[in-house]
């Protein structure tokens, strides 16, 4: 059974993380490799004023994504945050990574794979220690 509370939990973590991570950590790297440094101050506005709805359907996105990684620590009998730190693991390397490798190689940014992979490791890390101790 899926505890949502963890999931839920899971998920605003991954909005703190991800904030932190494309924000004071690697937010310029992140800026520059979308190409966003040279945008227009009214670009830039607009994007602001979407920026609300982005943010809800990304942080829905992470509620599924959450929901059936915490399905998937209960059918492997995860019940620890070490547990959930080694489901996280080999999810990431086994889907998160190919993924997005496969979409950097045809067309992206190595930049963004790498900083998309760092950013995953940490917010599947960090769900896998919530959704492993929360029962």
């Amino acid at each position: 059974m899926v505890n949502f509370w963890a999931v839920l939990a899971s998920a605003v973590a991954s909005m703190v993380i991800g904030s932190i991570w494309y924000g004071p950590l690697f937010g310029k790297k992140f800026m520059s490799a979308m190409g966003m440094d040279s945008w227009s101050s009214e670009k830039k506005a607009a994007m602001k004023k979407s920026m609300g709805l982005t943010y809800l359907w990304q942080f829905l996105a992470s509620i599924l994504m959450f929901y059936v990684f915490a399905w998937l620590m209960g059918a492997l009998g995860a019940k620890s945050a070490m547990d959930g730190i080694q489901a996280a693991f080999w999810v990431w390397l086994g889907f998160i990574v190919p993924l997005s490798l496969g979409n950097a190689l045809w067309g992206g940014k190595m930049i963004l794979f790498w900083l998309g992979i760092g950013n995953m490791l940490l917010t599947l890390g960090a769900a896998g220690v919530i959704i492993g101790i929360v029962k």
